[in-house]
């Protein structure tokens, strides 16, 4: 392994890529199959490259979760990092990573502001401030080194956590060469001979292990890891293109399922935004007022597990479906995000979940609940639900110098929804029947006047009334309590 040729130039260090690509490369190369190990630039300056360096860029990587309803749990030593560089300290020597041939892929997860232009970014700085410079900086040098050719080109596979991750790094990169004046016949190159791909990563990385689970993982395993982390065992990496020189560069898809090269993601974003996303945004609030803390607690829930199988088996889903999507495609992604849901080794907050609530719906839920009213001339009872539990959740809530906040236990939190104070307002209307019917006519809020979906407002202020005197686990257990083949 350690002899293997470096191939991949990767921005950042954190879990979520050595919990997804790296991964991937990893089980690559020890099928024989993708060959290459990956050179990592620090870019920021919190922690120390030499945690990476004292154990030979090796870490352990604990696998655990549900496939397919069966717990699994596995330990992984990945070896596919070379050796770790700082942005800061070593961009002379990153650069020098460009006059290597074998070297075609550049991986980035820098977070979601790290693709953004900074004006005035100097590509001759060393190095330049933002990721989008340092890449340019970097794809300046292997044309230089070159002459160009169209075979020096780059695959470069960013992997934030925005949609068309790939086209917005590249608007920014070609814009910031010519801020830069960097010739002509670069900015063609750029353009022509590298392929920026849009990516969407699926993975829940929580990271380091605790105090005591690192202990005693490290004693059954019989060494000592600074550098390990845990994920979930579901993963998906999906990367659009349609180049076939791409496609032989990314050999290390044909090593595992999860990699998906496709021309279109469309569907793979569109499964995990409704099916995943989605399901979270239309029941969190019921979960904060049945009480759950978190996910996994609410799923071992059994009248919880109904509810939120049923919004998705029978409301989300047939919504979605279309020429892209399948029934079979919802239904597979249906039982996989519901392992991933009862996993017992993730700790996810529901409060987590409620940043930017309102939008969420806006997002993820309000084209699900048209399109569902569109197919069946009626307004779908657990999303209206759901609707129902967030404006008591937002209601509930409590200003403090301009700010909104929550209790949820003992617990005090902000609201953190840029949106929430407008419907809390409107929630502390007399006529209870008048303030549902403002907010739904609301298109700041919505995007679409939401009264209009017939019957849709009549049954959130059944619901609102029903949560107030039953309370929320009623709810659950009452006529939404129902079994489900999924």
């Amino acid at each position: 392994m350690f002899l293997l040729p470096e191939k991949v130039l990767q921005f950042g260090t954190g879990v979520l890529l050595r919990g997804l690509p790296d991964y991937f490369i990893d089980n690559a190369n020890k099928q024989g199959i993708f060959n290459g190990r990956i050179v990592m630039v620090k870019s920021t300056n919190q922690g120390a490259t030499v945690v990476f360096s004292r154990q030979d860029n090796l870490y352990t990587q604990i696998v655990r979760g549900i496939k397919n309803g069966k717990n699994i749990e596995e330990a992984i030593i990945n070896a596919s990092i070379s050796r770790v560089l700082s942005a800061a300290d070593e961009w002379t020597e990153i650069l020098t990573c460009a006059a290597n041939p074998q070297l075609q892929i550049v991986i980035s997860n820098t977070t979601e502001v790290g693709i953004a232009l900074l004006k005035d970014d100097n590509v001759h700085a060393k190095p330049p401030i933002s990721f989008p410079g340092k890449l340019l900086s970097f794809l300046y040098e292997r044309y230089k080194i070159f002459n160009g050719t169209l075979e020096s080109g780059m695959v470069i596979i960013p992997a934030e956590l925005i949609t068309y991750n790939g086209t917005k790094l590249k608007d920014i990169v070609v814009k910031l060469a010519l801020e830069n004046k960097l010739e002509n016949d670069f900015i063609e190159w750029l353009n022509t001979a590298n392929d920026f791909c849009n990516s969407l990563v699926d993975r829940i990385v929580p990271g380091a292990l605790s105090p005591a689970d690192k202990s005693a993982t490290e004693e059954k395993l019989g060494y000592k890891d600074d550098l390990m982390i845990m994920s979930e065992a579901y993963c998906l990496w999906a990367i659009e293109t349609s180049k076939e020189r791409t496609n032989q560069i990314l050999s290390f898809s044909k090593a595992d399922d999860a990699v998906i090269i496709v021309p279109d993601l469309t569907k793979y974003s569109e499964l995990k935004f409704r099916l995943l996303n989605g399901a979270h945004t239309a029941t969190c609030a019921l979960a904060i007022l049945a009480g759950f803390t978190t996910v996994k607690q609410a799923m071992e829930n059994e009248a919880f597990a109904n509810f939120i199988t049923n919004t998705m088996k029978d409301e989300i889903a047939p919504a979605i479906c279309s020429h892209l999507i399948s029934n079979e495609d919802t239904t597979l992604f249906c039982i996989q995000v519901l392992d991933r849901f009862r996993n017992p080794f993730i700790e996810h907050q529901w409060l987590n979940i409620t940043a930017q609530y309102t939008s969420k719906i806006e997002m993820r839920i309000v084209p699900v609940l048209m399109q569902y009213y569109q197919q069946n001339s009626k307004a779908p009872k657990h999303l209206a639900l759901g609707f129902a539990a967030y404006l008591l959740f937002i209601k509930t809530g409590f200003k403090e110098n301009g700010t909104l906040y929550g209790e949820a236990g003992n617990r005090q939190f902000e609201i953190k929804d840029d949106k929430a104070i407008c419907v809390h307002d409107l929630m502390h209307n007399d006529n209870a029947n008048i303030t549902v019917t403002e907010i739904l006519k609301d298109k700041y809020l919505w995007g679409v006047d939401l009264h209009k979906v017939n019957g849709f407002s009549e049954m959130i202020q059944q619901y609102i009334q029903l949560l107030q005197k039953n309370g929320a686990l009623f709810m659950l257990t009452g006529s939404f309590n129902h079994k489900t083949d999924v």
